[in-house]
């Protein structure tokens, strides 16, 4: 399959790395001038759980990819989602399936606008990833990825593409209400992203503090009230459970949010916590937690 990954950073280069080591064409596409001509000149060197390799890799801006492709997945930060589709529209056929895997909520309203529902696939993911110089990312942990089409039309690409993943090592699997885990996957990033990045400590360090649990309950406490509005049911503590389950899993990461701190970029928070306030409180309820 011609895959392109559009938003070529931790995870999307990582993704890029087991597409074309499970044996597609894959071309990665970003706006890095520096990591774009690591990889042109070098090669794409990815550390997958402890095992370090160095690959080639077509790898450019957008504006100098001339070709179409059978899929594109999307992995830019939630805020540069807009951009980015505009920037890769030409490479975007009638018949090309967009895969969005992005953090955050509100994303299938964006792609909508540049994509037919039918080619639209939504999807989480809690493999964790980080670019540690240019050309160079590591990818942790098993996975898995979870995805579903937004149009019924789309459930045998959406199939399909779930084999192309799981063959290639990324255990993907078809989700039956990819609405929830989406919204389960934001209460991840609204807590534990966002905590470490405020308090500036990794996964490990963030959860060995009781408080941090007292904390992460109360966002949750937030984040289900406005899944509620948005017609998806929560239940608190099994995702408070969850939530603790994949901190233990993670050790001494540290998330993209911190991530972005550290480097000084913009963070996903207004896509998250940002997007529960505005929620609760545009319907006349208060979320503190998430305002703060």
């Amino acid at each position: 399959m011609k895959i392109a990954i559009a938003g070529s950073g931790a995870l999307g280069s990582s993704f890029g790395y087991m597409l074309k080591k499970g044996g597609h064409e894959v071309t990665l596409i970003d706006f890095w001038e520096e990591h774009i001509r690591t990889v042109q000149d070098e090669g794409l060197t990815v550390d997958f759980n402890g095992k370090t390799e160095n690959i080639e890799i077509p790898m450019d801006k957008p504006e100098n990819i001339d070709e179409r492709f059978d899929a594109v997945f999307i992995f830019t930060k939630s805020m540069d989602l807009r951009g980015m589709l505009e920037a890769i529209e030409h490479i975007i056929s009638k018949d090309t399936k967009v895969i969005c895997l992005l953090n955050g909520l509100g994303h299938a309203d964006t792609l909508s606008e540049y994509v037919p529902t039918e080619n639209i696939i939504m999807g989480t993911t809690v493999w964790t990833a980080g670019l540690d110089a240019p050309g160079k990312a590591h990818l942790m942990g098993e996975g898995p990825v979870e995805i579903q089409e937004v149009d019924p039309e789309g459930k045998e690409a959406t199939l399909e593409m779930v084999k192309v993943m799981k063959d290639s090592g990324l255990n993907a699997v078809y989700s039956s209400d990819v609405h929830f885990t989406t919204w389960r996957k934001a209460c991840v990033n609204g807590t534990m992203n966002a905590l470490s990045a405020l308090l500036d400590a990794n996964i490990e360090e963030l959860f060995k503090s009781e408080q941090t649990k007292v904390i992460s309950e109360e966002i949750i406490a937030e984040f289900a009230l406005a899944a509620k509005l948005d017609g998806v049911e929560l239940d608190e503590e099994e995702i408070t459970n969850y939530v603790v389950d994949i901190s233990k899993k993670l050790g001494a990461h540290y998330p993209s949010m911190h991530q972005d701190i550290a480097n000084r970029r913009p963070t996903e928070i207004d896509f998250l916590n940002g997007i529960v306030t505005e929620m609760c409180e545009s319907n006349g309820y208060s979320a503190p937690n998430c305002r703060l």
